[in-house]
Order: structure tokens, then sequence, then C-alpha cells
């Protein structure tokens, strides 16, 4: 620096030692310049090769624009007119009784330009860091929780029955959530063939009295006998409707059933037309072939074959079933949604919430016990879904039956029954 080069000789008069690093200062009229001179005036002074002969006219105010360092900003125009942005400080060099102003000027739209150009330069670098560090966070992220995401793609398996139990090789961190998954899994397969078991039992416990009971009471005449009758058959039924419902939720809560709905629909819609050939009803099937209902296939058949059974009683010529799948909720869970839809006389609106109770029969010349539709609410509700009950465009009853889908890539497919 120039503080570093300069010395005053015996006489008292500065001089340098040596050139400065930066080559303007020795280039004529280059518009970089320094100068050292007396403050008092007295004695020789200083100056750049750069300013040949030429003299700095240094503003008078300059101690107006020092800071708390002692050191004056201030721009000034130098030879040729050309401005300047200078700094000047006052120091006693070496003992010497005389105090030296300093001063130091450069080009300011040189100065301007270099600042521009490091300020872009450093812009550049902080975004490249940054994106550098984005890039570094998105890969130890990805990277670092591909554990969970192997954890969720087999949980998923096992509730789609592709696979019983979880078995990739996880991180020592999250092995004993895999381990604790397992044991809750099979505690719950354990639970669910414990109910069915016990709901064998209860079956065989119950019904064999009650047909002693019935037996006993037909060998019988009188009020008593008929009355004894009667109570074991409402015994009887209320044994099959409360085993039935024990039965669905324990298929309801287990894991791994999975059951084509189309393959359902269309043995079912078969085997109706068989018992109604003399109907000429026809039915169109709008289902693709993958749709998947996450859930036991006997209960599948038992809700679809409820509703196609009341569209056979009711349709005059039409049927038309459609199934797809669709995305609800906060968490995206995946739908299969069925409707069944017919041509025949519908249903008052005030009657539908009705015709989902139990035992409930809204027309008496049609034959049925008028459990079908409750039997198709109750199982939906095992599974957390819901059928409801509207008006068809074909002019009748349109039933929509909400269930937990296995798949959600559907391929529409129109067929004729």
């Amino acid at each position: 620096g120039l503080l570093a080069n300069l010395e005053v000789n015996e006489n008292g008069r500065p001089y340098m030692r040596g050139q400065l690093a930066d080559p303007r200062f020795q280039l004529p009229v280059s518009g970089w310049y320094w100068r050292v001179v007396p403050v008092n005036g007295n004695g020789e002074g200083l100056s750049s090769q750069s300013l040949l002969d030429i003299k700095l006219k240094v503003p008078r105010n300059i101690r107006m624009h020092r800071d708390k360092d002692g050191v004056a900003h201030f721009y000034m125009r130098g030879p040729e007119g050309v401005r300047l942005r200078a700094l000047e400080q006052e120091y006693t060099l070496f003992g010497n009784r005389n105090r030296y102003s300093i001063l130091v000027a450069g080009n300011f739209d040189e100065l301007r330009a270099e600042m521009s150009a490091f300020t872009r330069a450093l812009v550049i670098i902080l975004l490249l860091l940054g994106f550098a560090l984005v890039l570094a966070l998105f890969v130890q992220v990805r990277y670092g929780l591909r554990p969970l995401g192997v954890l969720h793609d087999e949980l998923a398996e096992i509730r789609e029955g592709k696979r019983e139990r979880l078995e990739g090789g996880y991180p020592a961190e999250i092995e004993p959530v895999a381990q604790e998954l397992n044991l809750l899994i099979r505690a719950n397969r354990e639970v669910v063939e414990r109910a069915r078991t016990q709901v064998g039992n209860l079956a065989h416990a119950l019904k064999t009295p009650l047909s002693v009971l019935t037996n006993e009471a037909r060998t019988e005449k009188g009020r008593l006998a008929e009355k004894v009758l009667q109570q074991a058959q409402v015994m009887r039924d209320q044994v099959d409707i409360y085993l039935d419902r024990a039965r669905r939720a324990a298929h309801a809560t287990g894991f791994g059933s999975v059951t084509g709905v189309r393959e359902v629909v269309e043995a079912i819609v078969r085997t109706l037309k068989r018992i109604h050939r003399d109907s000429g009803i026809g039915v169109e099937i709008d289902c693709a072939d993958d749709i998947r209902f996450r859930g036991e296939k006997q209960d599948l058949e038992e809700m679809v074959g409820n509703l196609l059974d009341n569209a056979f009683k009711y349709a005059r010529k039409r049927i038309r079933v459609n199934c797809r799948v669709e995305q609800k909720g906060r968490h995206h869970r995946q739908w299969v949604i069925l409707s069944v839809e017919d041509d025949g006389p519908g249903l008052p609106e005030e009657d539908h919430e009705k015709a989902l109770r139990r035992g409930q029969r809204l027309d008496e010349t049609k034959p049925g016990s008028g459990l079908g539709l409750s039997i198709v609410h109750e199982t939906a509700s095992m599974y957390h879904g819901e059928v409801t009950l509207g008006r068809s465009d074909l002019g009748g009853l349109k039933a929509v039956l909400r269930l937990p889908s296995a798949f959600s890539k559907p391929r529409k497919r129109l067929r004729q029954a």
C-alpha cells in the first residue's frame, strides 16, 4: 500500500521506496492518482507519476466530510474533468514534526463498473451456492426418507392383499416401527379369526336349543305352543341378524381381502336374468376390469345382489350398472362408486331414509322381508362406506354404493349383459 512504501529522508522530504502494485498509478492521466503534501504548506510534497505536473483541485471543505476515524470521503474533478472518488487522511510520518495529508483518488466510473461486476459475480456465486444447498437438501431428504416410502408401499400391498407382512430391510431407526406394525397386523388377523370362531360357536350354541324348543312346541297344541313357536322364530331371526352383523364386521376389519367388482356384478346379473327370464329386462354394465373392492367377496356379493334384486323387481325394461373409482377426503382416499339404476316407478324422496332401515317394507305387493337395503347399508358402514338413494334419469330409483377401493386407475369398458 501507499503508507507501506512511504518514507521521509533526513531532510524531512517524503519519498517512495518502490512502486505501488496497481500500474494505473504510473500511467499518465489514467484517472488513478495519489499525493502527499504537508498540511501546513511548509516543505515539499510528493505525487503519483500519473499526475505528471498536474495539480489536483481538492475541495476546501473536506474536513466536513471526515468520519470518526478522520478519513474524508468526497468526490472531485480530476484532469480532463473526470469525476474522481477520493479518500484523504492526515498522518505524522515517523516522528517528523510535519503532518502530511495523504490523498488517494480513483476514476468513479471505473470504480462503479468494478463494483457492479463484483456484485454480479457475488450474486451468481450466492445463487449457485443456494441452488447447491437446495439440491443437497433435496437429495438428503429424498434418500433419507426413502425407507418411509418403501414402508408406505408395503403397507399398501398388505392392504391390497399382495403381501402378508412387512419384509423390507429398514434402517435401525425405522426397524422397530416395522416390527410393531407386523405384530399389529398379526394381532389383527388373530382377533378376526378368533371373532369368526366365536361367531360359529355362538351360532351352534344358540341354534341347537332353539331347534329343540321349536320341535317340542310343534308337538303340542294350544296357544302356549303357538306363542313358543312365534317367539322362537323371533329369537332365531335376531340371532341370524346379529351373527351376520358380527361376521361382516370381522370381515371388514381384516387385511388383504381384494375382490374384483365387474366379475361379481356380471355373475349376479347372469343369475338374476335366469330367474327373471320372462321379464325381458336388459342390463347395461359400465365397469372397468381392474376396479377392485378392498373387502370380502361374500360381502360385495351380498350388497350388489340386494341392489340388483330390488332393481329387477321394479324395473320395466332397463337396468344400468355403473362403476368407477374416485378420490375423496383430505388424504385422497380411493373409493369404488357403484350405482344401480332402473326405469321402474322409483321411490319418493321422503321414503329414502326409511327404506334403509331394517325390516321396513314400503311395497307389500312385492316379495321380500324388507331387509335388503338395510343389509346393504349396514355392510357398507362396516367398511366406512355408504349407500344413498336418488332419482335416476331412467325414471326409477338410483342406488349409489361407496366402498373402499384397492386400485386407482380404472379403464372404462362398456358391456351389454
